[in-house]
């Protein structure tokens, strides 16, 4: 693949300033590039060179396609000078666009909405049954994914960033550390021995509404996650639950991984996950307690709106909200630099502000 500005003119030369993408098929990284400064304006085109060798492979031509976005972020869409791999689906699903006389684009908020291009086991969506579980009417849930679930490239970590389900015997250890952390403790409120760690998540893999998840860099594990319907979650009653809507929990449990680099990766990349993992999923929630400023900004940053302060009988939470259009539209997968400028100033206490420690379940 080889990456450059398309000209402004139709039937203008080779544009300036063309480089090659070597890319991976595994999709364990998008193809490296050498990119230099585009000497052409307009729309990037991602050109097949590969002509003696046949068409290009879908995983080629998907990670050539995000390391197009992700070196040219402000990009809405690609030109694709490029043969489609046979069988695709790319154009089915509104990922490429056809243009009569034209060169086929790739729009950027379309692209990102494929799971293919992040998810190894890509699911269709579950049939809509409804259920009544404690007195709460939901949509019957899937069976819980197993394995890896989702896998993106980290440009600015070159690092491979994983979300793999929990499984209790190789991931008690670390859990169990992390849980008996002091920053972790702080909001968690998890402490104690193996076996209660054990039982803790027993119980998380007996809930069909919950879904543990460990995340990591390049194979190394940094922190926990849990992912849930809020349909019936406990947050349902503080808000207007829609039947797919999504909410998580977090912990990041190495000292190492605390800080902006990291968290600019994993946060919005749980965002993605949840919502390529079910399309009709509209909206995320979540509900950190209200005097954790850091992830609060840090929510804003990433596209959450702070809807309203509400108490649990455990605790007083902020509940934030970020919507999907917002997402695929905002291109959020990069944070913000600044947070929004609607989302208000979070609750100010004299409990101590620890950095990249998430919702405490």
């Amino acid at each position: 693949m080889a990456l450059s500005r398309a000209p402004r003119r139709p039937g203008a030369g080779r544009p300036a300033g063309r480089h090659r993408a070597q890319g991976h098929a595994a999709r364990r990284r998008p193809p490296q590039q050498h990119l230099g400064p585009a000497r052409a304006a307009g729309t990037p085109r991602l050109e097949w060179l590969g002509a003696c060798a046949g068409e290009p492979d879908e995983a080629h031509l998907l990670a050539a396609i995000e390391a197009a976005f992700q070196r040219h972020p402000a990009a809405r869409q690609l030109a694709l000078q490029s043969p489609l791999p046979s069988g695709t689906r790319l154009v089915d699903a509104g990922i490429v666009t056809p243009a009569e006389g034209a060169l086929p684009t790739v729009a950027r908020e379309a692209f990102w909405q494929w799971p293919r291009a992040w998810l190894p086991q890509p699911r269709e969506p579950f049939a809509q049954r409804f259920v009544v579980t404690q007195g709460k009417r939901h949509p019957l849930r899937p069976a819980k994914p197993q394995g890896t679930v989702y896998r993106r490239h980290i440009p600015w970590l070159n690092q491979t960033l994983t979300l793999d389900t929990v499984d209790i015997e190789r991931d008690l250890p670390a859990f169990h550390r992390w849980m008996n952390d002091p920053v972790v403790a702080h909001f968690w409120e998890e402490e104690g021995d193996l076996a209660r760690h054990r039982q803790y998540l027993e119980g998380i893999a007996a809930d069909p509404r919950v879904t543990g998840l460990v995340g990591r860099f390049d194979g190394e594990p940094f922190g926990y996650f849990e992912a849930y319907w809020a349909k019936e979650d406990r947050i349902a009653p503080f808000y207007d639950a829609a039947d797919h809507d999504r909410g998580w929990h977090a912990l990041v449990g190495e000292a190492r991984f605390r800080g902006k680099p990291f968290l600019t990766a994993w946060m919005p990349s749980v965002s993605h996950y949840l919502f390529l993992d079910d399309p009709r999923t509209q909206r995320l929630v979540i509900e950190p307690r209200a005097d954790n400023e850091k992830m609060i900004r840090s929510l804003g940053r990433c596209g959450y709106a702070h809807v309203k302060e509400f108490d649990f009988p455990h605790k007083r939470a902020l509940l934030g909200v970020l919507w999907r259009e917002r997402f695929f539209g905002e291109a959020l997968w990069i944070p913000r630099a600044d947070p929004t400028a609607a989302s208000p100033a979070p609750a100010r206490r004299h409990e101590p502000s620890l950095e990249d420690i998430h919702a405490n379940p």
